[in-house]
């Protein structure tokens, strides 16, 4: 009977990856963590976690910052624990002109280092990594998921790009994408965990959505400008508060970055949904897709006009706000 240590447990993710744990017999305690317990916030650097997670056997990490991933790494070191699976993410690899299509686990990782979250994602794989060098008897899995999406949680990622994508540099072909349904990749996590696989793991269904085949199941039409033009305006959009994506996911919707998943179907994984229809789950139709091509063609045009307003606007706004100062 084994003990599992899950952090993030509570988002849509965790709870499919907990309900997931519970089911299979050999498992007789679920010990969950979340940022009180990693804060490091004990006079004896994280005294009261080593205790909580004294016998466990695995540690199945779902997110958490740098300083969180160490006081978790050093915690289940200090308690012996044998069995590492943390969440990383595609968008370590970087979206660049150069990117070879689909991308494998041997890629160097090259972030765009304006975009935190995947520079933050792959600053924690270089943690683990180096913790692993200390203590080679431990398996750490590393699972790089394309974006997740599921019908009850779209997430952060999904959301950021579809509003990143609204706005298009001139001259750029949309790029392929990728989608992984939430209970694939909970069921990538679990079978790292149970069959303690160790080293970067691609997660992804089989192939990629063509740029083209994105526009027409999104059903929105998309603005075309100069690249300069876009990237004021996605700076802009990003810190009047008006699209919850940041400048620096940018080049994310305009080079290529999709994975293989060769080397975890390998270990036995496979995906239960395409790229397609995990996207389809996760968005609802668009109102544009009943409207005729010459109707969003205008609209269109309508949205750049006012995309490019609201830039200027912005601008204006923050220049006078630096001249108060």
């Amino acid at each position: 009977m084994s003990t599992i240590v899950l952090s993030g447990s509570t988002d849509p993710l965790g709870r499919r990856v907990k309900a997931l744990l519970e089911g299979y017999e050999g498992v007789e305690r679920i010990v969950e963590v979340g940022t009180h317990e990693l804060g490091g916030h004990d006079h004896d650097e994280g005294s009261d976690l080593k205790a909580s997670i004294e016998g466990a056997s695995a540690v199945v990490h779902l997110g958490g910052d740098i300083d969180e991933t160490k006081v978790l790494l050093d915690a289940a070191a200090a308690t012996g624990v044998g069995t590492i699976v943390m969440l990383s993410s595609a968008t370590v690899y970087g979206a660049w002109p150069s990117n070879p299509v689909p991308l494998t686990e041997d890629a160097p990782l090259r972030p765009n280092p304006e975009l935190e979250f995947a520079v933050r994602a792959a600053e924690r794989e270089r943690l683990a990594v180096e913790w692993k060098s200390d203590h080679p008897g431990v398996t750490i899995a590393i699972l790089r998921p394309a974006v997740p999406v599921a019908e009850d949680a779209s997430g952060w990622l999904a959301r950021a790009l579809k509003a990143a994508a609204a706005v298009r540099a001139v001259g750029n072909d949309d790029p392929p994408e990728q989608y992984v349904h939430l209970d694939d990749l909970a069921d990538a996590i679990v079978l790292a965990q149970r069959t303690r696989l160790d080293g970067p793991f691609n997660v992804a269904p089989d192939g990629w959505i063509a740029g083209d085949q994105v526009r027409a199941l999104a059903g929105v039409p998309r603005v075309r400008v100069p690249e300069p033009v876009a990237r004021r305006i996605a700076s802009a959009r990003w810190k009047l508060g008006l699209a919850p994506a940041p400048p620096g996911l940018l080049p994310y919707t305009v080079h290529p970055w999709v994975i293989a998943n060769d080397r975890l179907k390998a270990a036995g994984w496979r995906p239960g949904s395409t790229n397609e229809e995990a996207y389809v789950a996760a968005h609802r139709p668009a109102p544009w897709a009943t409207v005729s091509p010459q109707r969003r063609q205008e609209l269109a045009l309508g949205g750049a006009a006012a995309a490019l307003a609201g830039a200027a606007a912005g601008a204006v706004a923050l220049i006078r706000k630096a001249r108060r100062k």
